[in-house]
């Protein structure tokens, strides 16, 4: 069998629900100038890690010297219907992505096996290495040349037909595998994503400004939000997906159909009231396996005391 197909077909075996290869050579001299340009501008708030390794970011070769191709992988994580009351009727909102498992080691335990299947397949020895997030590496620029998907106007990868709710992974491997031809499409006359954002994060001129956006704000911030951001952040207490829930591909996109990655009911909703009374002890236990562990509790906490406070009718 051919060694990219079956390379493939073992992908989606394993749980993944897309598949592209691409080369390993750098990004393309427009994406440098867009990211360089994007940072200069301040647009990636306090982000620290976004302005390191800058060249790592853009050529997946200096991230595994003799990289020849990429293997980009997606898994869909769009939910189906579940109750989303939450433990009460005051409970803050939270993004789908933090419904499931952290997914950093689920998506990482499935490509390391896909690493060793590849080692019993190929005909020469090989390095390789996975990539989940964690990585400085612009793997939605890198999806697109692989064909997953194109950026759309609400800067998310959107896949034709799993839309936007897909988790990225990567294989840099030295073998040389055929290149898939690179996305080409694009959003068309819809601009639902630019008019819901609740704080203008996506800006009139087709630039995303993180440090408004309320992900950046409840997730990536440490320090207190100002009030006018803060109001605006409404019962969120982790993350938004305004831009993602509006898009007319996810509307169309079918949901999350592995079997082994599911909802965690508990997580669709959280009490505030309930988050400020947690010990340090209470929340490491109960976001053990979560996304939002990464978020600590004070700044979890945080996050809950204005989802009270917008909850609160002002005072006329």
């Amino acid at each position: 069998m051919d060694l990219s197909k079956a390379i493939k077909e073992k992908t989606l075996a394993l749980g993944f629900d897309a598949v592209g290869i691409t080369t390993a050579q750098p990004l393309d001299d427009e994406v440098k100038r867009y990211f360089e340009g994007w940072l200069a501008s301040g647009f990636g708030g306090t982000m620290g890690y976004l302005y390191r390794n800058r060249d790592k970011r853009l050529n997946p070769q200096l991230l595994v010297p003799g990289a020849q191709s990429v293997i980009v992988v997606g898994l869909n994580y769009k939910p189906a219907e579940v109750d989303r009351n939450g433990p009460s009727s005051r409970a803050g909102e939270v993004a789908h992505y933090a419904w499931y498992e952290d997914y950093h080691g689920f998506m990482k335990k499935r490509l390391y096996a896909l690493r060793e299947f590849i080692n019993t397949l190929s005909p020469e020895a090989h390095q390789a290495k996975v990539c989940v997030d964690s990585v400085p590496l612009a793997e939605r620029a890198l999806a697109v040349r692989a064909g997953l998907g194109f950026i759309g106007k609400n800067h998310m990868l959107i896949h034709p037909e799993l839309g936007t709710e897909m988790f990225l992974g990567e294989l840099i491997t030295t073998l040389a595998l055929p290149a898939d031809p690179p996305n080409r499409d694009h959003c068309l006359d819809c601009d639902d994503c630019l008019t819901v954002c609740p704080t203008g994060a996506l800006r009139s001129d087709g630039r995303l400004d993180a440090s408004l956006c309320i992900n950046y704000l409840t997730i990536e911030r440490h320090d207190e939000i100002d009030p006018v951001l803060a109001k605006k952040i409404g019962t969120r207490v982790y993350g938004c997906d305004a831009c993602i829930q509006c898009c007319p591909h996810t509307h169309q996109a079918p949901s999350c159909q592995n079997q082994d990655f599911t909802v965690e009911e508990d997580k669709v909703r959280l009490d505030p009231e309930a988050i400020l009374d947690l010990s340090e002890e209470e929340f490491a236990r109960q976001f053990s396996d979560s996304p939002i562990k990464r978020l600590g509790l004070k700044r979890l906490q945080r996050n809950a005391r204005i989802s009270l406070a917008n909850q609160t009718p002002e005072p006329e």
